[in-house]
C-alpha cells in the first residue's frame, strides 16, 4: 500500500472516531432552561437552581483547566472519594470562571436526580454547591475555545447587553460542552454572563 493510501486510510479512521465522539456527546445531559428571548447568536435564558461540584485551581486558564478537570473527574468516577461507591454520569457544559487574577473555578453540573443531600461526599478540595436559580445572557460558537474565541465573544455579548439596556450582575463564565478529541468546527463552546431578570 502505498504512502498516500496509508495517510487516507488513517484520516478515514480519524474522522470516524471523531464523528462517533461527537455523536456520543450529543446524548449528555445538559441543564433545562427556559428561553426567555432569542437573537441571533444572543440568547437570555433562565435557570433553575443546579447543583454542581466545584474546585479552584491557580495559573494560566488552559494549565488550571487541565488540573480542575482531572480532580472534579476522579470525584465523579468515584477515584477519589472518601467512600468509593457508584460513577456519576458526566454532563455537559463544563463551567469555567476565572474569579480572581490567576484563579479559576471549574464546575461540573451534577444530573438533575441528585441533591447535595443524596450526592456521595466529596474530598476537601471540592465543594458541593448549589448555584440560584438566575437568568444568563449567552452566545454560543464553535471551535477550540482558546483564550481569544472567548475574549471576541464575551466583546460580542456584552456589546448586544448593552444594545438591549440589559445590565450584567456577575462575572463572564465559560461554557464548553464536548471532548477535547472532537474537532474544532463540530464543538460547541459559550460566553455566558448572568443579568437581571425583567
Amino acid at each position: 500500500m502505498r504512502i498516500g493510501q496509508w495517510i487516507a486510510a488513517g484520516l478515514g479512521i480519524a474522522a470516524i472516531g471523531a464523528a462517533a465522539v461527537y455523536a456520543q456527546s450529543r446524548n449528555t445531559e445538559e441543564p433545562e432552561f427556559a428561553l426567555a428571548r432569542a437573537e441571533g447568536d444572543f440568547e437570555l435564558r433562565d435557570y433553575p437552581a443546579l447543583v454542581v461540584a466545584e474546585v479552584t485551581s491557580t495559573g494560566d486558564r488552559r494549565r488550571a483547566s487541565g488540573a480542575s478537570f482531572r480532580r472534579l473527574a476522579a470525584y465523579i468516577f468515584a477515584q477519589d472519594r472518601p467512600q468509593g461507591g457508584e460513577s456519576i454520569a458526566m454532563t455537559a457544559p463544563v463551567l469555567q470562571q476565572e474569579t480572581e487574577a490567576g484563579r479559576w473555578q471549574m464546575r461540573f453540573v451534577m444530573p438533575a436526580k441528585y441533591t447535595l443531600a443524596t450526592l456521595p461526599p466529596a474530598p476537601a478540595d471540592i465543594a458541593l454547591t448549589e448555584v440560584p436559580a438566575r437568568r444568563m445572557a449567552a452566545i454560543r460558537f464553535a471551535g477550540n475555545g482558546g483564550a481569544s474565541d472567548l475574549a471576541a465573544h464575551e466583546a460580542q455579548l456584552r456589546q448586544w447587553l448593552n444594545g438591549q439596556g440589559i445590565a450584567p450582575v456577575g462575572e463572564a463564565e465559560y461554557a464548553f460542552y464536548d471532548a477535547p478529541m472532537v474537532p474544532g468546527p463540530l464543538r460547541r463552546n459559550e460566553v455566558l454572563i448572568p443579568v437581571a431578570a425583567q
